[in-house]
């Protein structure tokens, strides 16, 4: 039982990651500021189970769910509220038209 959870617990902290990651891509693409692009990119490598195993070899420090959770809450909170992702989308999408 624990596996199944553990690996549902993997496979959703992969989907934020990504998530997180695709706002940073459209912050460095249609965003006034790439750099906050760039550090939501950074900030999504922390839910990617390849890098946490490397921070953990590396330092011995195990990323804490409950930190990855923090992450992902101000992430959302900066992209969305700060970084106005909304807009950025609705220019992103215009351009594909």
């Amino acid at each position: 039982m624990s596996r199944i959870i553990n690996g549902a617990g993997r496979a959703l902290s992969v989907l934020v990651g990504l998530g997180i990651a695709l706002m940073g891509a459209v912050n460095v693409g249609w965003g006034n500021d790439p750099f906050f692009g760039v550090f939501l990119i950074g900030l999504a490598l922390v839910f990617f189970p390849p890098v946490t195993t490397l921070i953990h070899a590396k330092t011995g420090f195990a990323v804490h769910p409950i930190i990855k959770v923090l992450v992902a809450l101000f992430a959302v909170w900066a992209a969305v509220g700060v970084g106005e992702l909304g807009d950025k989308v609705e220019l992103m999408m215009a351009t594909f038209r």
